[in-house]
């Protein structure tokens, strides 16, 4: 009996912690992709290629696991869902790489990391707005979600505009890698940040009607391939309008062919599903919330792989970042508990009540009748107050 429990009581832990180490290893797989992806990219790689072929990828791998596991789950493609799988292709795949890509080629690196971790609190308004999230300001646990996500983009600034002196916790002989002081005009400058913010709009966007389309296509595996699709399909127009070199599609077994499977595979594949499930269980501000960790862990394998220097701001910014992180994690799941909790009391209240009837004036000789009162269809699950 004693090993059944220890048992059940792993098992529990194990679920409840499920989806907090399903976003800590995607983090550390997108990491790996920047330090691959920055490598084909410097060796001449288009961005817009590399869009298309890990989508390619992303859908070769997926799609049989999709045909095969979900064939009976799936529901039926009507054209309202291939219209939103439409929108998904085009949000993320298309529109919110190449426009990053695009913006941060006009502005710089710093800029783009900087509104990378602006997503936490972008797709935090648009699920308000969508009323995916309520705060509610009599709930201290609402509120440090908003708390949270203010601190994590103030530490992401703080990692990424303010440099301070170097940190030497790995010495390596390594060469320290100067970036390029050139200093972009102004109207590219402003055109780089527009594009930025529409990029973070874009993946926010993607996650908001991602949450939605799961409702109506609860299907985690065959979105995933046929979201991968649709971009494919879609990329491979952008590309064709912007690349009209044909022989930037040409492939070898170097590290373009390294960073097109890593990141088809790991972080559009793999990525896309594990955000289905845990946008499905835990909403999108809880999966984006994990995304700073990307910028820690890039940190720490620039340092040991490229042989990076840490600074001060990145420790400091840190700091801040795993502080709000956990602020809207502890938030997050207070509010889950407590929308549990309030489920569970509108079931029981919606179920018949029996009460025994009596004597007044004593108790009723013979078996106790049992009087069957239903519930009245117009009680509110908002009208529940808990203790």
């Amino acid at each position: 009996m004693a090993d059944q429990s220890s048992f059940g009581w792993l098992s529990v832990g194990l679920k409840k912690a499920k989806p907090f180490l399903a976003m800590v290893s995607l983090q550390f797989g997108y990491a790996g992709m920047y330090i691959i992806t920055i490598i084909a990219l410097k060796k001449g790689m288009s961005h817009y290629i590399l869009s298309v072929y890990r989508h390619v990828v992303a859908f070769l791998i997926i799609a049989p696991f999709a045909l095969v596991l979900e064939r009976k789950v799936r529901p039926k493609l009507t054209l309202p869902i291939f219209l939103r799988i439409m929108a998904l292709g085009l949000l993320e795949p298309v529109l919110d790489q190449n426009l990053y890509n695009v913006g941060m080629t006009y502005t710089s690196a710093t800029m783009g990391a900087t509104f990378v971790n602006m997503l936490p609190a972008v797709t935090f308004i648009l699920a308000m707005i969508f009323r995916l999230e309520k705060v509610n300001v009599k709930k201290f646990h609402s509120v440090a979600k908003v708390i949270g996500t203010v601190i994590t983009v103030m530490g992401a600034m703080v990692m990424t505009l303010y440099t301070g002196p170097a940190i030497h916790f790995i010495k390596s002989a390594g060469a320290i890698h100067h970036g390029n002081t050139t200093e972009p005009d102004k109207h590219n400058h402003f055109i780089g940040i527009l594009l930025l913010l529409g990029s973070i709009c874009s993946w926010s966007g993607f996650f908001i009607l991602q949450s939605f389309t799961l409702k109506k296509y609860p299907a985690e595996l065959s979105l995933t391939a046929l979201v991968c699709l649709m971009g494919t399909v879609e990329g491979a127009v952008v590309s064709l309008i912007f690349e009209r070199d044909m022989s930037v599609w040409k492939l070898g077994f170097n590290s373009k062919l390294l960073a097109i499977t890593y990141s088809g595979v790991v972080c559009s594949g793999i990525a896309y599903y594990v955000q289905g499930v845990v946008i499905r269980e835990r909403g999108p501000v809880f999966l984006t919330s994990f995304s700073p960790l990307c910028m820690i862990i890039t940190a720490t394998l620039g340092a040991i792989v490229l042989k990076e220097l840490i600074h001060l701001g990145s420790i400091l910014g840190a700091i801040l970042i795993v502080i709000g992180l956990y602020t809207v994690v502890w938030g997050k799941s207070k509010d889950t508990k407590s929308t549990s909790e309030e489920s569970i009391m509108t079931k029981d209240m919606g179920k018949n009540q029996e009460l025994p009837i009596v004597d007044h004036g004593g108790i009723i000789d013979g078996p106790v009748k049992i009087l069957k009162i239903p519930a009245a269809n117009n009680i509110r699950s908002d009208s529940i107050v808990s203790k």
